[in-house]
């Protein structure tokens, strides 16, 4: 028997539960999942003990039963939706601790025009940014506006439902270059009566600077650069690299400056976009949850989700170690997929300013086998049935997809 309470992981269908589930469980946490289907990847996970499936109707219902039932001493989420479910509930259950932000710090993560309000008062470099609002002079915004753009909404989750109702799409990213483009995304939204945000396009490389925030200071920092990303013009992180721990210090400082600003507690990413050659990094989000590139961090020993559970389950405040910065990690599937659009459908990458290399990215896809510094999201010597599980459910997915 352990000697560590369990821990409820809820979302076990992607690489970053999968994360979630390892770390702990490698620490010898006993983990049970909470899943939304009936065969998740990180079920499949030797550090998976007992799962099950997710009860109908609000969490507020049977959680606190399923606490009671497990013996649970902690609980973590990976998406949004459940972050925010979360939150609403009391920050300790049964004596089971709810590793999750209150519900005031994530309300300012979440919508990224105040994020950057806040920002800016910090000291960080934001990006010329607009939310458009009804009844205001759309001509002189657009005539004002330094081009070119992205759009971008404040609050997905907020604004989801709202379009699917109104039948339009919900399109993570958009890039706009003329003054025409931009009008034409306005008027599209009119009927709803919400648009996205309309900000600068910055140039650069994504740089992802990671902290856990423990009373207004941070216990744990790892960095990483995004070299490639699905779909091309900016996703989740399909490939990338650890950053020495002494480069960007000074950025990392405001990083954390940021974070006690916006009060939060527990794990987060701040993304930039640097610029090299200026020397600038300009803020594009927080992100409060648990990051599609968290397995790198895993590999590199920044254990954010141990971090969360040995501080707050098991109160111990010792310094946590320092990360390796010598890894490169990538996300198998969805860096095929980018790397198939690059060579075969290179017209299908919306953002016109994307630097193009395919001979480059094939070469270097294929001698990435080969480099002893690289490590992956979900294959594992020691753990290798999720990636088994991926795989099959793969190969069903095509069959089906191939039948008449």
């Amino acid at each position: 028997m352990s000697r560590y309470p369990v821990a409820l992981v809820l979302g076990l269908e992607n690489a970053i539960g999968l994360t979630v589930v390892r770390e702990l469980g490698e620490k010898g946490v006993p983990v049970h999942g909470i899943a939304r289907e009936a065969a998740p990847v990180a079920a499949a996970s030797r550090h998976c003990a007992a799962m099950t499936m997710r009860p109908s109707g609000p969490m507020a219902e049977w959680l606190p039963d399923l606490i009671s039932t497990t013996g649970a001493g902690a609980v973590l989420a990976i998406s949004e939706s459940d972050l925010l479910e979360l939150s609403a509930l009391p920050p300790v259950i049964g004596g089971c601790h709810v590793l999750v932000p209150r519900p005031e710090p994530l309300a300012k993560v979440l919508d990224k025009l105040r994020t950057l309000e806040i920002a800016a008062q910090v000291g960080l470099c934001i990006p010329q940014t607009w939310q458009p609002r009804a009844g205001e002079d759309f001509a002189a915004r657009v005539a004002a506006m330094r081009y070119p753009l992205v759009a971008k909404w404040a609050n997905p989750p907020e604004i989801m439902p709202i379009l699917e109702q109104a039948g339009l799409e919900w399109l993570k990213t958009e890039y706009i270059r003329t003054p025409q483009e931009l009008a034409a995304l306005l008027d599209r939204y009119a009927p709803v009566g919400h648009w996205p945000l309309i900000q600068q396009y910055c140039r650069g490389v994504g740089l992802g600077q990671m902290l856990y925030m423990d009373g207004g200071h941070a216990t744990l920092r790892f960095q990483h650069r995004r070299l490639h990303e699905w779909p091309p013009e900016g996703g989740v992180s399909t490939l990338c690299r650890a950053e020495p721990a002494d480069a960007h210090a000074a950025q990392m400082l405001l990083s954390e400056a940021l974070l006690r600003a916006l009060d939060w507690q527990g794990q987060a990413m701040v993304e930039y976009r640097y610029e090299a050659e200026s020397g600038r990094y300009w803020l594009m989000e927080v992100n409060g949850r648990f990051w599609g590139s968290l397995p790198l961090a895993r590999h590199c020993g920044a254990l954010f989700a141990w971090e969360a559970y040995r501080r707050t389950v098991l109160d111990q405040t010792d310094v946590a170690p320092t990360p390796r910065d010598t890894l490169r990690a990538r996300y198998m599937v969805p860096e095929t997929k980018r790397l198939a659009r690059v060579l075969l459908s290179p017209s299908r990458i919306s953002d016109p300013f994307l630097q193009r290399r395919p001979l480059a990215d094939l070469t270097a896809y294929l001698l990435t086998f080969f480099d002893p510094r690289a490590r992956y999201y979900v294959f594992s010597l020691s753990d290798p049935r999720p990636w088994l599980r991926d795989m099959a459910q793969m190969f069903r997915k095509a069959v089906r997809r191939g039948k008449p």
